[in-house]
């Protein structure tokens, strides 16, 4: 038999996904985080990975999923909250844009899963699993009230599952996790079903929240899908603030699902934090913006308007150290060859290069 007839469909996808393998998984094992500091992994759309000097570690809407795949289904599910918003009926393209950089069932080591909304982005059945599986101990999946159903729904045992709303607090290790008012208001228009919404009144509390992640290497702020509120400046107020998430996006006509640049700079300034990071605009190839954008904003505006934050421009699988990355704008995966001109280069001659 040739190599050629060894290859099927499946071994190509076993083969080549995730794109990344066990890669960032062991880099998050591996990582030892210095007292005082707290280190920070984006793993793609809202997801992102917290770790302490305590080695807690904290996946916070984590998702390893898709988008559409398919031309041929051509309109949207009734009730979809992109439908229920704009009033259109055509199916939205948005494609995933990401590679999928961490490998779920390879997660060993994890003390808290965490939800901040039941949308199919932030929540993901394969991660539920594979934590169930994998992870020895009985850790907790924390999340407002219809992200705890959402779980217990796929199978997550009742008594693993903690319910908060705005005000709660739950302890996981040497961190604290605070529930805070969202302002999602696309989760307001989300149902399983569709019914009339005119004249209700939806619980938010219920369906979503933002969190404040309390740290001994700074506090991270998670903004979540929320729009811009000035209720920001009520949780800036209340609350130090080192570092804060924001999903930044370009909304097509007839759509406010995404901060936008100006929003962003808003909410950082309202919030009093020391670093903006804008997430969840890599992911949909219909929501895709440009942070330069962020940049020039911000470059036009910190003087005038006397801002004390810095943006900070990631890229998906990439690490940030609070506080010792403050100061740097954006990131670049590490280039390699630290190691040139310490063995003998194998070329024919030297001015070959």
């Amino acid at each position: 038999m040739s190599k050629i007839d060894e290859i099927t469909k499946d071994s190509w996808l076993r083969a080549t996904f995730p794109e990344w393998g066990t890669w960032l998984n062991e880099e998050i094992e591996d990582e030892v985080v210095k007292p005082n500091t707290v280190a920070l992994w984006w793993i793609g759309c809202m997801g992102f990975w917290i770790k302490t000097e305590k080695s807690t570690n904290i996946a916070v809407d984590l998702w390893f999923g898709n988008g559409k795949r398919t031309t041929r289904n051509k309109y949207m599910v009734k009730g979809h909250q992109m439908a229920n918003m704009s009033g259109g009926r055509l199916v939205q393209p948005n494609r995933r844009n990401q590679p999928f950089v961490l490998d779920p069932f390879e997660v060993k080591q994890l003390d808290a899963v965490v939800a901040t909304h039941i949308h199919s982005d932030h929540m993901d059945i394969n991660f539920a699993a594979a934590v169930l599986k994998n992870v020895k101990e009985p850790i907790p999946f924390i999340g407002p009230k219809e992200s705890v159903e959402k779980w217990i729904g796929w199978g997550v045992p009742k008594e693993r599952c903690i319910i908060v709303k705005p005000g709660d607090t739950v302890k996981v290790k040497d961190v604290e996790i605070l529930a805070l008012d969202s302002f999602d208001r696309t989760v307001l228009v989300t149902q399983d079903s569709y019914a009339p919404l005119a004249g209700t009144i939806p619980n938010m509390d219920e369906k979503a929240v933002n969190y404040l992640f309390k740290t001994s290497g700074g506090n991270i702020y998670d903004a979540a899908d929320s729009h811009y509120s000035i209720s920001f400046g009520d949780h800036g107020k209340k609350h130090k603030i080192d570092v804060a998430f924001g999903a930044y996006g370009e909304n097509p006509v007839g759509i406010a699902d995404k901060q936008t640049s100006v929003d962003l700079l808003r909410m950082a300034e309202a919030l009093n934090t020391k670093v903006v990071i804008p997430l969840h605009y890599d992911i949909w190839t219909n929501f895709m913006a440009d942070t330069n954008e962020i940049l020039a904003l911000y470059d036009m505006r910190k003087y005038r308007l006397q801002y004390k934050f810095e943006p900070f421009i990631w890229e998906v699988g990439g690490k940030y150290v609070f506080p010792n990355d403050l100061g740097k704008r954006e990131f670049h995966h590490r280039r390699g060859f630290e190691d040139a001109f310490e063995n003998e280069q194998n070329i024919p001659f030297k001015s070959l290069l």
